[in-house]
């Protein structure tokens, strides 16, 4: 066993909510929320529901200690099988945080396996929710970094997040170090590797891979706590990853996510709060535009040109998600679903813009996610934003208002305004050492009314 693996075996099975400052404890809270809000936004889609559906056909659970009813469903399957159908679910609508450096995102897969879990185990403390949260964000961050740092391909995040779900469940059900080790090994080997550039060039349900980076890490957690080895991860004890584990328990990733004001990928939100911002500074309407240009990453400028027909596609796109913002000024699910695909003011206006590459922006990417944009109006001016960063992260962060502000305006079609102010304010709860998990668990498992 290296001394880095001791090491995230001391923080994953031995850290206590006094170990962890209050600030990283309030970020635990936030992300949890947010990505709580999207789940449950995400859920009447058909992603989410073939999810749902094929968790019942395929993933049900022969030993009802290790059940667990599915989020805002309420049917039981495995704990596995409920991690994967939340996870999938929220990773189909694109509005779920995510982390610069890892080039993708943990809460999607982080959040559904805690959740699962909770219904195999005895109650338990609100703070100890928001450690078993920060671990699994701490060790996945991490495991993505060493892989995307050793390989020659960008793979999506149920690659890694698999290993942040493993901490999740060694923690929460007691698991020894030598258990934590055998199914961060399994989780490791069996993650899906898949490719997220070819998901880009062709978006589709698909997504990020998490719903099974969740199944496998789940899983692989399972199988271990029976008895089952695998070989040591190498995103944690490859000697060349050794100092990406350095200052675990020292510097927090948690404290670092950032949160999507849209529900599209992240890597068009620096265009899109660069056009909403000469928007609102100039009073625009979208009569009074009569073209934009887009100055992006690369990444960025490889989503998808036209104008979708599905909802993957739309989440893809920037100029699609820039024409929402210039027609409606906010972008919400009604836009990348249903009649939003057809909008023939959003057609009109996606015909006025066009995107490039800049390598300035190129060579800053995944640390920051930079556009910049020029509009030029039909009375003959030109605007210019100059360099925006993406709203949301740690450049220009969104405060506790904003995404409990964010979380009610998804959550509450769904379930309506009494039962998400509930969640909300049972979730920001946790933080009081006399809170319970099952102060929120009593809200978040039964299907929405007349779903």
């Amino acid at each position: 066993m290296t001394d880095t693996f001791q090491r995230v075996a001391d923080f994953t099975l031995g850290l206590t909510p006094e170990d962890i400052p209050d600030a990283t404890l309030n970020s635990a809270a936030l992300m949890l929320l947010d990505t709580l809000g999207i789940t449950i936004a995400s859920g009447p889609m058909a992603a989410g529901s073939i999810a749902r559906e094929t968790a019942v056909v395929l993933y049900g659970a022969g030993d009802p200690a290790l059940s667990a009813r599915m989020l805002f469903d309420g049917r039981r399957v495995s704990a596995a099988g409920s991690a994967y159908a939340a996870a999938t679910q929220t990773d189909n609508l694109d509005g779920h945080d995510g982390y610069n450096p890892t080039k993708g995102h943990i809460g999607v897969a982080v959040v559904p396996a805690l959740c699962a879990l909770a219904e195999t185990i005895q109650d338990f403390s609100g703070p100890e929710a928001l450690t078993a949260v920060t671990i699994g964000y701490e060790v996945a961050g991490r495991a993505g970094i060493s892989l995307h740092d050793t390989v020659s391909d960008y793979h999506t995040s149920g690659a890694w997040n698999a290993l942040g779900v493993v901490a999740v469940a060694a923690r929460m059900r007691g698991l020894g170090v030598d258990q934590l080790r055998q199914a961060m090994g399994i989780a490791e080997y069996h993650g899906p590797r898949s490719q997220m550039m070819r998901e880009i060039a062709n978006p589709t349900m698909l997504h990020d891979g998490s719903g099974w980076g969740a199944l496998v890490g789940v899983s692989s957690a399972v199988l271990a706590e029976k008895g089952f080895t695998g070989a040591p991860a190498i995103t944690i004890e490859a000697e060349k990853v050794s100092s990406y584990w350095q200052d675990l328990g020292q510097f927090w990733q948690m404290q670092h996510q950032y949160v999507k004001p849209y529900p599209i990928c992240r890597w068009a939100h620096a265009a899109i709060d660069a056009v909403r911002q000469l928007m609102r500074e100039h009073d625009l309407s979208h009569e009074d535009i009569a073209s934009v240009q887009v100055n992006t990453f690369r990444e960025s400028a490889c989503l998808f040109q036209g104008m979708p027909d599905d909802t993957s596609k739309a989440q893809y796109s920037l100029p699609f998600a820039v024409a929402v913002m210039m027609a409606y000024g906010r972008i919400g699910v009604e836009h990348i679903s249903g009649a939003g695909l057809s909008d023939p003011l959003v057609a009109s206006l996606l015909e006025r813009i066009s995107v490039a590459e800049d390598e300035r922006h190129s060579a800053r990417f995944p640390e920051c996610r930079i556009a910049d944009v020029t509009i030029r109006l039909h009375d003959g001016r030109v605007l210019e934003t100059g360099d925006v960063h993406a709203r949301g992260g740690p450049e220009a962060p969104m405060d506790q208002a904003e995404v409990a502000a964010k979380f009610m305006e998804f959550a509450t079609p769904s379930l309506g305004e009494k039962r998400a102010s509930a969640i909300r304010d049972a979730v920001l709860g946790l933080r009081n050492p006399v809170s319970t998990f099952s102060d929120l668990g009593a809200l978040i498992y039964d299907a929405p009314p007349g779903s």
